[in-house]
């Protein structure tokens, strides 16, 4: 099997998720393999409260990349992966893992994907959702305390502490390796179209007697 990796990359906050389901509704879920940077933190036993307050996850050290690389690779390849399962509520790695076939997209999405060459490497098409830093903070605080079981000021903590930080080092530089910028996220339905395009002939490049459904 011939596929194509497709990354979607940005901001905490900066609509990523609407895009990849912007591109799973396109393309049809059936025909992609999905994997989430987030479900690939380290995992950490915490011996404090404090030294999980202190800890830094927006930094690429946070990140079992090796391990990502391999997944993603091995999809590539046409071989099936165990995807880890993260609880951002214990923010520990669960003993769990989800199966994960190849399909003829590879849909990849996290917010330190460009920050990688080597995962940069492995993306045939990279996206860089670009939205303005208060749409974006207003976003993580609803998600965090919706989904996260967070207070309002724990998350602004971290945002302050290493959100902000790590998105000015890593995140924002990392947009210029990107093939295509999507301002506004989701709301930006031309750009959307534009890339749905462009999957598409991908995949026909890749998959010749194949066409996206």
């Amino acid at each position: 099997m011939s596929s194509v990796a497709l990354g979607v990359a940005g901001g905490t906050g900066s609509g990523k998720t609407t895009v990849a389901r912007a591109i799973l509704a396109a393309v049809g879920a059936d025909r992609i393999a999905f994997l989430a940077q987030d479900n690939y933190y380290k995992d950490v036993a915490w011996e404090s409260p404090e030294q999980l307050r202190g800890y830094n996850f927006d930094h690429p050290d946070a990140l079992d990349t090796e391990l990502m690389v391999r997944h993603l690779a091995e999809l590539k390849a046409g071989r099936a992966i165990d995807l880890p399962v993260y609880d951002f509520v214990r923010h520990r790695r669960t003993s769990e893992t989800r199966r994960v076939a190849p399909r003829p997209v590879i849909l990849v999405e996290g917010i330190l994907l460009f920050a990688e060459p080597a995962l940069r490497d492995l993306l045939d098409f990279k996206v860089f959702v670009d939205t303005d830093a208060d749409v974006r903070l207003v976003r993580r605080i609803r998600r965090d305390l919706s989904e996260r079981g967070r207070d309002v000021g724990d998350v602004l903590r971290q945002y302050m502490q290493t959100v902000r930080p790590m998105h000015l080092e890593f995140v924002e530089p990392s947009k210029r390796w990107a093939d295509v910028i999507v301002p506004e996220g989701g709301e930006n339905r031309v750009a959307l179209e534009m890339v749905s395009a462009r999957l598409e002939q991908l995949l026909a490049r890749a998959t010749p007697r194949e066409t996206l459904a």
